[in-house]
């Protein structure tokens, strides 16, 4: 399954408000995160980065809400950002990581939304590491672009990662 947004695509999806075809217009539903294309949101690899912001509203919210431990702590990969170049950011970020898994374990999407649930594994800059059940959550816009993402996660693991700690060992 090709990624959305990459070389060749033909431009941002529309969502369409017919719920027989799961709100989406059954000629953008490969193409179009909450169709039948959106495991490839979940599938990108470092090098392919670049083709998901083509995804993103301008003005894309990216780890936005109120009173998070991990920004409070300075996890990298939480921190909030804003737009297209925080994105970037982010993913510049992450692209760091040395990452030993990352599973689709389930999708679940509605006209507006597609959610996650996501098994990683990764080493962290710094020698941390952390194994973690995640939710990532995308939320779109009326022209079908990314208005916001936001991760669900353990925080207190992500913080320790963060601060070299390998939260994957056993503890005594």
């Amino acid at each position: 399954m090709g990624l959305p947004g990459a070389v060749g695509h033909p431009g941002p999806h529309r969502i369409h408000p017919d719920r027989r075809t799961g709100g989406v217009d059954p000629g953008e539903r490969r193409r179009h995160p909450a169709g039948g294309g959106g495991e490839a949101l979940f599938r990108i690899r470092p090098r392919e980065f670049p083709a998901i912001l083509d995804l993103l509203a301008e003005d894309v919210r990216w780890e936005h809400w109120a009173d998070a431990f991990a920004q409070r702590a300075g996890v990298p990969w939480l921190q909030q950002r804003t737009g297209r170049a925080g994105a970037a950011e982010f993913f510049r970020v992450v692209g760091a990581f040395e990452i030993a898994e990352f599973a689709v374990l389930s999708i679940m999407a509605d006209e507006s939304q597609v959610a996650a649930e996501i098994a990683i594994d990764a080493a962290v800059p710094g020698g941390g590491r952390y194994r973690d059940e995640e939710l990532h959550l995308w939320t779109f816009n009326g022209d079908g672009t990314i208005s916001r993402m936001r991760h669900y996660v353990d925080t207190a693991k992500h913080i320790a990662a963060a601060r070299g700690e390998d939260t994957t060992r056993p503890q005594p």
